[in-house]
């Protein structure tokens, strides 16, 4: 089992770095699965017991300028870490005028991700800043739980099918809403149907899901992606379910509805 990267372009880094914080604020523990083409950043908190699910996909060819992984067996070729976000995201804090980036996966009393930092210096040699980040190494009989969250058909896309949504704040003192209107309304086909899982629904039917506004706020307040398109599914009363797109990236997030 084997996996070292290593990333030059500055643009590539500043990105990449801006994807770990944002992970790092909604996450305090996740999976790391790495595949010969893509990197998995994985939360799997139980939705229907209260908790948040996160699946963020990054392709491994726009962040890194060598890439090399060799799976637990060939027939497995993937490897599952459990880390600390916020380590990784520490250590590339430190990078921001780095010459490369190296990451490693060692051995160093415990498995460790090592971030190989090398910066520039006024004399011929470079400096070097080295991070041990402990990662423990998960089991291929524990992989089946790390996989895409499913979701069931959405009651409706972004609130109705008119592009219509509303943002209610409510408190003992005082009731807010917000009005969006004009908003996209993509087609969403579900796995077991062929056809649009929202063609026979009211327009004007709104799906409504009550959260935790600290849930909301986390995603908002933490998100560094800048994604291009964000769309939002309600499933009425039961999940709102949050996906966060860039050319290089997509992140989805998962918010449980109160009772």
């Amino acid at each position: 089992m084997r996996f070292r990267a290593k990333i030059v372009d500055i643009a590539c880094l500043n990105h990449f770095t801006r994807v770990i914080t944002t992970i790092a604020k909604l996450a305090k523990t996740c999976t790391l699965r790495l595949t010969v083409d893509k990197l998995y950043f994985i939360l799997t908190d139980k939705v229907a017991n209260g908790g948040v699910s996160m699946w963020c996909e990054l392709s491994q060819g726009n962040f890194f300028d060598e890439f090399q992984m060799e799976g637990v067996a060939a027939e497995h070729n993937e490897i599952y870490l459990e880390l600390t976000p916020e380590n990784i995201s520490r250590a590339l804090k430190t990078a921001q005028n780095a010459k490369t980036v190296k990451i490693k996966l060692t051995n160093k009393h415990c498995p460790c991700l090592t971030v190989a930092v090398e910066l520039p210096s006024l004399s011929s040699s470079s400096r070097i800043v080295t991070h041990d980040i402990p990662v423990g190494v998960i089991p291929r009989r524990l992989w089946h739980d790390f996989r895409e969250p499913s979701v069931p058909d959405f009651d409706v896309l972004e609130a109705n099918l008119n592009g219509e949504m509303n943002l209610k704040i409510e408190t003992d003192l005082v009731s807010v809403t917000t009005h969006f209107k004009g908003l996209g309304n993509p087609p969403w086909v579900s796995e077991d149907e062929s056809q649009n899982s929202t063609e026979d629904r009211d327009p004007e039917s709104m799906a409504e899901a009550r959260i935790d506004i600290r849930k909301l706020l986390q995603l908002l307040a933490g998100q560094q992606v800048n994604p291009t398109k964000a769309l939002c599914n309600i499933v009425s009363k039961r999940i709102v379910h949050f996906i966060l797109l860039h050319e290089e990236v997509s992140l989805q997030y998962f918010i449980p509805a109160l009772a």
